[in-house]
């Protein structure tokens, strides 16, 4: 036993020395940054000591059905601190655009916390029910409220025109229903059914009304998303300006296209790749730009005699690929078509603005070079 006590004095007194200097050292070189590593106990995120406000109206968070209901969302929305971070990284980027917007419109600013819990400001989002972009619109909705969405457009995706239609909507909701709170649930369930929650329970205070489980959470989803953009760094969140993603900048080219042009020459005539043009501008769909009054965005200086190469390109792209017509016959493909061409298949595919599951039929008439 008195071996056996000794082995393991003589063991253990080692690593504790080892470890006390070892702490001692990681405290010394860890105080400058330490707070960017603390993670605040998750009870102090459900301290709210001040007045919490959302479009101006207060959120009586000292009843205990409201707490309660804030305080999910919170803990729900720091749980996933990946998506904390990005929503702050992004919010770097499209804030800037929203709030300029907001501000033309004459709304709340705090209005731009609705695309973070919508879509977390993700241009290509889109759920189960088919509403797309930023602000998840249906189909229906958009159009209603001036979007283009169509085969070849699709202006959910565009930041600028999404966020004037969200604005459009708004207005509308909040006239309506005379609250911003419950404008946002309108947004959420709809006119007809909130109107309808509204008549049945012959209720029209936000906090009083019972309304669908998913509705419930979205107005305080956009609270909590308030609370942890406006202060980060309270929850645990220290980005340095330098991790942020820059703020969106570019300049604006409109022209007129007489017929349907590719993606790939407008990149060219921009002196960008296919893909930049695609990224700062979601909303076009496919390979080619379709004729009629356009405007694209490109990085800033690439407007510079856009228009004179584009121009160019253009002429020198029709002297080398003579468009012409083909006749489909009985018993051909669009494999066997392009062969006889010397084209592959992608490129018939894109002239045309065919997919690969698209059916021809005898008397069709195809692009082909």
């Amino acid at each position: 036993m008195i071996r056996l006590n000794f082995f393991l004095f003589s063991f253990l007194v080692p690593l504790l020395v080892i470890s006390l200097v070892t702490t001692g050292l990681c405290k010394e070189a860890g105080d400058a940054t330490s707070h960017i590593n603390q993670t605040p106990p998750l009870m102090d995120s459900i301290r709210f000591s001040k007045e919490i406000r959302l479009c101006n109206i207060r959120i009586p968070h000292d009843f205990p059905q409201v707490r309660q209901r804030l305080e999910k969302e919170m803990l729900l929305a720091l749980w996933n601190r990946p998506q904390v971070i990005l929503w702050i990284k992004r919010s770097a980027m499209y804030f800037p655009e929203i709030e300029k917007i907001l501000t033309q419109e004459n709304l709340p600013l705090d209005l731009k916390y609705v695309p973070v819990i919508e879509s977390a400001l993700r241009p290509h989002s889109n759920s189960s029910k088919g509403a797309v972009g930023y602000w998840q619109f249906l189909k229906s909705t958009g159009k209603r409220y001036g979007l283009r969405i169509d085969t070849n457009i699709d202006e959910r995706k565009n930041i600028f025109k999404s966020t004037l239609a969200a604005c459009k909507y708004f207005k509308k909701l909040n006239t309506e229903f005379d609250s911003y709170l419950l404008a946002l649930s309108a947004y959420n369930m709809g006119e007809f059914g909130l109107h309808t929650e509204i008549e049945a329970q012959e209720n029209k205070d936000y906090f009083s009304l019972y309304l669908p489980l998913e509705t419930q959470r979205y107005v305080f989803k956009i609270i909590a998303a308030k609370l942890i953009l406006e202060s980060p760094e309270k929850y645990g969140f220290f980005l340095h300006p330098s991790e942020l993603y820059p703020a969106l900048q570019f300049s604006k080219i409109n022209f007129n296209l007489d017929e349907d042009i590719s993606l790939v020459l407008i990149a060219q005539a921009a002196g960008i790749s296919f893909k930049t043009i695609k990224d700062m501008n979601p909303e076009i769909k496919g390979y080619y730009l379709d004729s009629g009054r356009r405007t694209i965005l490109v990085p800033e200086g690439k407007e510079k005699g856009f228009k004179k190469r584009l121009s160019n390109l253009y002429d020198i792209r029709q002297k080398r690929y003579k468009t012409k017509f083909h006749v489909v016959q009985p018993g051909e493909s669009l494999t066997g078509i392009a062969q006889h061409y010397n084209m592959t298949l992608p490129s018939l595919l894109r002239l045309n603005k065919f997919s690969f599951k698209k059916l021809i039929h005898p008397g069709d008439r195809l692009l082909v070079r």
